[in-house]
């Protein structure tokens, strides 16, 4: 199943722009309206909310509350631990609610903008073609999805049940 919503072409210059004015995520955290995001879950220590520019149905991202920079360095192996059970919560979460041959899960960000450390998951749908799959399917080339507000309200109620009982909270 290819996804046959509208694609919005890529607007590299009003994303760099939004990207380096300030931490988007810590925007998103403080209810920012200039930074309007579909929040799934926030707990003390992650926040879990849909992609303003998904390039698949259902891609998420996944942050901790407190800003650090770094994947890795940035974190002690249990808080580090802790935001990958969050992780694994949406990633088991996803299938169940949007059709998914594949789901990937990657760290993006730079010094230069996002910087934010934070995970994006997204769910690749059955039935793309291989050459339009993994880094392909990140490609600004082909726009992000058009997904309707009222989808995205939908979806990230669904998903933050699921990940709530998942967690336990």
């Amino acid at each position: 199943m290819i996804d046959r919503v509208n694609r919005v072409p890529w607007d590299e210059d009003a994303y760099l722009e939004l990207v380096r004015r300030a931490c988007f995520i810590c925007e998103v955290l403080a209810d920012n309206p200039d930074y309007p995001h579909h929040v799934a879950h926030r707990d003390e220590r992650a926040i879990v909310f849909l992609s303003k520019f998904p390039f698949m149905r259902g891609h998420v991202l996944v942050a901790p509350v407190d800003h650090h920079e770094h994947v890795i360095g940035d974190f002690p192996v249990e808080e580090y631990l802790e935001l990958q059970r969050v992780v694994h919560a949406v990633g088991q979460a996803l299938p169940r609610l949007v059709p998914t041959e594949r789901l990937y899960v990657l760290s993006l960000g730079s010094q230069q903008g996002n910087r934010h450390v934070h995970w994006h998951l997204a769910p690749l749908p059955p039935g793309v073609p291989y050459e339009r799959q993994q880094i392909a399917a990140f490609s600004a080339d082909h726009g992000y999805l058009e997904i309707p507000p009222e989808e995205m309200a939908a979806l990230a109620t669904a998903l933050g049940e699921e990940v709530a009982s998942a967690l336990g909270r």
